[in-house]
């Protein structure tokens, strides 16, 4: 009956549908539906489709637009006039219409008549979007991923999807248990404010990482290994201790790297779970592993398809040997070895595959490395794109390499390192290789991001050496694009001042020629501590200028020559150091007043520099050593011979340990007589050692001094002893005319978010001397108490009983003063032995016997120390930081071997200037 019933419909339809097809005329526009009634009064048993269902349209309108225009609103549906319509058809139109998201109601009147109205209610327009309880993320963050704006249509849809969104945003940052609620707040014009309500909730850290099925390493070991780090506060400073899905993917490649390297070729992760706890505040990850057994070399073997290659040699020179534990991390290192030989000898592209080769039962890999077939390469050209101010050429002449020649990927390497040592580009930039025009062509490219290259400095800190420093410095290392640099700076402290103004140039006509000029004002303020009392003593002011020239000799040899001229005036304060008009040894010590003066000092020096730093500003592999020499005398007061000699060292050790070694040593010789009691080499000119360069020493803290301790009590009451004091004892630091100072540090990796800060943190062990001057003569000589036998006398510390020493008093003209013993003017001083004279020209009145003026000097013990070639030790940990206030240096250093007088500082830092 269904069967018949569905055929009998189909026919009655079939006869039913061409009426619609042929068009009638407007007056008769009604007709058709009494004419289409006789076929259903036929058989009304079948139920066939009612005609009155399909119907014409005779008008159409929009009602309730305010700003859509009607055509706009009837774009979006397929309703027109005269056309014909059906009940799914309307509601077809309805769906269209919702659908174009313009619209918040729809409803399609006049359907029986054909006189369609549709009646809308139009979105309303967003007037803003306003986030509310966003703390930890910026409201310009989430606005650029966000779709709503002001200005646009108002949709649910739109609103679910950008709570969606921002909800992510706040997981990324590991927050999971972030809410959005969002809000429409209605306004006239039919706008609407929308608001998102955010809870933001806590963080969500990772508190446990569970690793199941590992037997040979513990849990500690692989967690160490990966990103992911829990939260302690072991790891305080990391960023990683959050949750996050793609560094989870992370870990279980690290951990497989890791049992890869260490020879367990079979070691898979079966599962890696997270689950967040009920309160959403915390994570616990679940790792289940199966480690497999390990894996030893079997036979390594290379086969070369490139004829100039010997297979055997190859093989020979690998550093995986056979019977050594597995490790993908040597396999990686030794097809990038044998590629960097193949690049080396011109084969730019040579194709270096290994064919492992595993053995279960023997439990061994065993390595053929076989290396395609490939043709020498040479360098079609060298482009050079992303340099909108350096020119060309600036960045081509460090290109060892030139264009038709052969390909030679350690010549490449070195470009690439020179051209990262201008420091004028983006970090660790690389030259790509891209195949050529023809199979033995090959393209290097250069594209260089430049950096900004102008310094503007403007800071204020606070030094342990300087204490309060003010300092402005504008510089440009690329000026003009030419690769020039032009600087000029200002410091300003307590006790040091200078002025400076330099200018290089590195290759002077376009020749391989650097020169480089400073002119220069330094006024330095020595100085020593008296208790907290850092008291200065003798005040420098040097002027003059430099030139120097460099040559390069080969790649990485340079021969350096400079010449200085600059005169140097020495003053000590008058009113502290000076008596009747002259320099006071007792108040300034025999080597400071044999200091001062004026002197002009002419110098011309050399030097030779190895250097294959890959980067000068920051150097992490390679090595430098300069050897160089001084003569001062070449005009002036000054004549001496100096020698220096420095040298460096950079590994990287792997994982992001950086290691380093570097030592310095130097020696002067004057040329100039001996004085008795002093050494040739001026006080100035003299080499010193201590804070910053020797951590773990005060500022001029090693090497020889003189110190002067001052007595306390009466030798002839007996209680005479030494100053234990060290706060108390007067130290003069003398310098010294050689030294020596090696340091080995490791500077260790921290997470990325440290890495962003600036923070770089190093553990060091230095090690150093300052030595080899005249001993000084004594200042003055005290004379020994003796007893009654003539035997000299000693305190109960065992140091010697010194007497008081004489000092009678002259006036300017060198007359000797009296005391008046008696009289009208006793006390009073007068050049006299008997009565009174108020000038020495003036005749003597009275008859009091007068006593000679003695002011005696109290005893002291003048002791030189610290004139010894014996290594001074400390070791100790440092951070650099890139603050916002300036760069920032803190050491802590224990010194574990010095002599005596040296000065030792356990903590050290600077801020807002240079180091």
């Amino acid at each position: 009956m269904l069967l018949a019933g569905t055929m009998l419909s189909g026919l009655a339809h079939a006869q039913t549908a061409p009426a619609p097809t042929v068009p009638a005329p407007a007056s008769q526009t009604a007709a058709p539906a009494p004419q289409a009634a006789a076929p259903q009064a036929a058989a009304p048993a079948i139920a066939p489709v009612p005609v009155q269902l399909v119907r014409t349209i005779r008008s159409l309108r929009v009602e309730g637009a305010q700003r859509l225009e009607p055509e706009t609103v009837l774009s979006y549906t397929r309703l027109r006039t005269g056309d014909t319509y059906t009940n799914e058809t309307v509601d077809q139109a309805i769906k269209d219409l919702l659908a174009s998201e313009l619209l918040a109601d729809v409803a399609i009147e006049g359907v029986e008549t054909g006189d369609l109205v549709i009646r809308i209610r139009e979105n309303p327009v967003i007037n803003r979007v306003i986030y509310e309880g966003n703390k930890r993320l910026k409201q310009d963050k989430i606005s650029k991923e966000v779709k709503l704006a002001p200005r646009q249509i108002f949709t649910r849809t739109a609103v679910r999807a950008d709570v969606a969104r921002i909800i992510e945003l706040y997981r990324r940052q590991g927050r999971f248990a972030a809410n959005v609620e969002p809000k429409m707040v209605s306004l006239d014009q039919n706008r609407v404010d929308v608001v998102f309500e955010i809870t933001e909730g806590p963080k969500s850290k990772v508190r446990q990482i569970n690793i199941i099925g590992n037997e040979v390493f513990s849990d500690g070991k692989l967690r160490g290994e990966m990103a992911t780090k829990t939260a302690s506060l072991m790891h305080l400073m990391s960023s990683n201790t959050s949750y996050d899905q793609d560094r989870l993917a992370y870990d279980q490649q690290k951990l497989r790297q890791f049992y890869l390297t260490e020879g367990y070729a079979d070691f898979r992760v079966i599962s890696a779970v997270a689950e967040l706890t009920p309160d959403k505040k915390d994570f616990i990850i679940t790792y289940v592993v199966e480690e497999g057994p390990r894996y030893k070399f079997g036979p390594v073997t290379v086969d070369s398809a490139i004829r100039d290659f010997d297979d055997k040699r190859l093989a020979t020179a690998l550093s995986i040997k056979e019977g050594q534990w597995y490790n993908a991390k040597a396999v990686e290192d030794t097809v990038e070895q044998l590629s960097e030989t193949a690049g080396a000898f011109g084969y730019a592209f040579a194709d270096v595959r290994p064919d492992f080769q595993r053995d279960r039962e023997a439990l061994t890999m065993s390595m053929n490395f076989h290396i395609g077939e490939s043709n020498r390469t040479y360098i079609e050209r060298i482009d050079i794109t992303g340099n909108r101010q350096t020119q060309d050429k600036v960045i081509r002449r460090e290109f060892r390499v030139a264009e038709g020649d052969a390909f030679n990927t350690f010549l490449v390497k070195r470009s690439q390192d020179r051209i990262n040592s201008l420091g004028y580009f983006q970090d660790k930039f690389e030259i790509e290789r891209k195949e050529g025009s023809a199979p033995d062509r090959i393209v290097l490219a250069a594209n260089v991001e430049e950096r900004p290259n102008g310094e503007l400095t403007l800071s204020a800190g606070f030094s342990s050496l300087e204490r309060f420093i003010l300092q402005a410095s504008i510089r440009q290392r690329n000026f003009r694009g030419m690769g020039q640099t032009v600087s000029a700076s200002v410091d300003y402290s307590s006790y040091s001042k200078s002025v400076e103004l330099g200018f290089t140039e590195p290759y002077l006509f376009d020749t391989n020629i650097a020169l480089g000029g400073t002119l220069f004002r330094q006024d330095y303020n020595a100085f020593n501590y008296i208790g907290s009392d850092r008291s200065t003593t003798y005040s420098q002011v040097a002027t003059g200028g430099q030139l120097v020239a460099g040559l390069p000799l080969t790649e990485y040899w340079t021969l350096s020559a400079r010449y200085t001229l600059r005169q140097d005036n020495v003053t000590l304060d008058k009113s502290s150091f000076y008596t009747n008009g002259a320099c006071d040894p007792l108040k300034a010590g025999r080597y400071y007043c044999e200091a001062v003066g004026n002197r002009i000092t002419s110098l011309v020096g050399v030097s030779m520099i190895y250097d294959s730093l890959n980067s000068r500003l920051r150097p992490t592999r390679g090595q430098r050593l300069s050897v160089g020499g001084d003569f001062a005398g070449l005009g002036g007061e000054v004549r001496y011979l100096r020698a220096r000699a420095e040298g460096a060292k950079y590994w990287n050790v792997g994982s992001g340990f950086i290691a380093s070694l570097t030592a310095e040593g130097g020696y002067i010789h004057s040329l100039e007589k001996r004085r008795e009691g002093s050494d040739p080499v001026r006080i100035t000119d003299r080499f010193y050692l201590g804070e910053p360069q020797f951590r773990g020493f005060d500022i001029r803290g090693v090497g020889p001094r003189v110190q002067r301790i001052a007595y306390t009590g009466d030798a002839l009451a007996g209680t005479q002893a030494l100053i234990t004091d060290r706060d108390q004892i007067i130290d003069d630091a003398l310098g010294g005319k050689a030294y020596y100072l090696a340091k080995a540090e490791l500077e260790i990796p921290l997470g990325a978010g440290a890495a962003e800060m600036g923070l770089r943190p190093s553990i060091f062990v230095m090690a150093g001397s300052l030595f080899g001057i005249t001993r000084p003569g004594k200042t003055i000589e005290f004379t020994q108490a003796t007893d009654s036998a003539g035997k000299l006398l000693f305190n109960q510390d065992g140091s010697p009983t010194l007497l008081p020493k004489d000092n009678f008093i002259k006036d300017a003209s060198g007359n000797q003063l009296f005391v008046v013993g008696s009289g009208d003017h006793t006390g009073s001083l007068t050049t006299c032995t008997v009565g009174y004279s108020a000038s020495a020209s003036a005749p003597c009145v009275g008859t009091s016997i007068n006593t000679i003026y003695n002011v005696p000097t109290a005893p002291f013990l003048e002791r030189f120390v610290g004139d010894s070639a014996r290594p001074r030790v400390s070791v100790g940990f440092g951070v650099n930081w890139n603050s916002p206030f300036g760069p920032l240096r803190i050491d802590v250093a224990k010194v574990l071997l010095h002599e005596k007088g040296d000065d030792t500082k356990l903590v050290t830092f600077n801020v807002g200037t240079q180091f």
